[in-house]
């Protein structure tokens, strides 16, 4: 699968979007769960590298993605809010779910 700069955009908000869904933490929404995640960023690419190498690979290339994430990661809870609301109203993030799932589902084990 070949990404363009939107689409990596577009994959890191929907990756960091739904970074703990699948972490076996309860909460009101999945959003709730993303914006209070403990996964770092380095939890997060070693997640990514072994679920899917050439989406890692994608994602390296991209400043833009990584920057997001990082912020993202590094934001308060208030900051990462208002971040993940403006991720839900991008188009075509929902074709990454699958990966983000996976990633989601283990990266707090790394």
């Amino acid at each position: 699968m070949r990404l363009s700069l939107t689409g990596l955009g577009v994959a890191a908000g929907a990756f960091a979007l739904s970074l703990s869904v699948g972490a076996g933490v309860a909460s009101a929404s999945p959003l709730d769960t993303v914006i209070n995640t403990t996964c770092n960023y380095g939890q997060v690419m070693a997640a990514l590298n072994a679920t899917d190498p050439g989406a890692a690979a994608q994602f390296n290339a991209s400043p833009v993605a990584q920057g997001w994430l990082h912020s993202f990661l590094a934001s308060p809870p208030p900051r990462r809010a208002q971040m993940a609301a403006q991720l839900q109203a991008m188009p075509g993030a929902s074709q990454y779910v699958g990966l983000v799932e996976s990633v989601a589902s283990s990266c707090n084990n790394y």
